[in-house]
């Protein structure tokens, strides 16, 4: 590997994680979108939450990110320059196990929401292939340890092949499947 591999997915898919996970199988660096944000002024608090300014990182990114090295977080198909781009990993995560991973978080009903309807029509999976093209994998995280879906997105970032895309509104084609999802209250 000798650029960046970007880890993303919607919030509560693994990629806190599963990320570390891999370099570590990889021998290279591990850099979270949202610290370096942080870390270098690009994020300013907004209420109980921050806004990055996506923009100004994905200037930034080239020299803040060493190559080879992995770069996380579900703002990854923002502020990562294309070209940068070894490979990009997409967590997916099954929307009944999203409901609970992030209930167990503590998100507000609101957020739970917008997270499971996000991963319902693969939001950050469509940006992702859109902005990386088929240097970009979905990989089903729903029942997989940390440690086994590491070894697959370092199988991935080294030339392994990706299955098909994931697409969870196949197993929720009733009204009553959706509602399923929806928080209580």
């Amino acid at each position: 590997m000798k650029g960046i591999l970007g880890v993303t997915g919607t919030p509560g898919t693994g990629k806190k994680s599963v990320a570390p996970l891999a370099a570590d199988l990889l021998g290279v660096g591990c850099f979270g979108i949202n610290e370096l944000a942080l870390a270098h002024g690009f994020a300013k608090a907004k209420g109980d939450e921050f806004e990055v300014d996506a923009g100004r990182l994905r200037r930034a990114v080239s020299s803040l990110v060493p190559r080879p090295s992995v770069l996380y977080g579900h703002l990854l198909p923002a502020v990562l320059d294309p070209r940068l781009a070894e490979r990009v990993v997409v967590l997916r995560c099954e929307p009944g196990v999203l409901k609970g991973r992030l209930a167990a978080r503590g998100y507000p009903p609101a957020k739970v929401r917008e997270n499971l309807e996000a991963e319902l029509i693969g939001l950050v999976s469509s940006e992702a292939h859109e902005a990386f093209g088929p240097v970009a994998f979905d990989l089903d995280a729903t029942s997989t340890t940390p440690a086994r879906a590491a070894a697959a997105v370092a199988m991935l970032s080294e030339g392994g092949k990706g299955g098909p895309r994931i697409d969870w509104t196949l197993n929720y084609d009733s009204a009553a499947k959706l509602r399923s999802l929806l928080p209580p209250g």
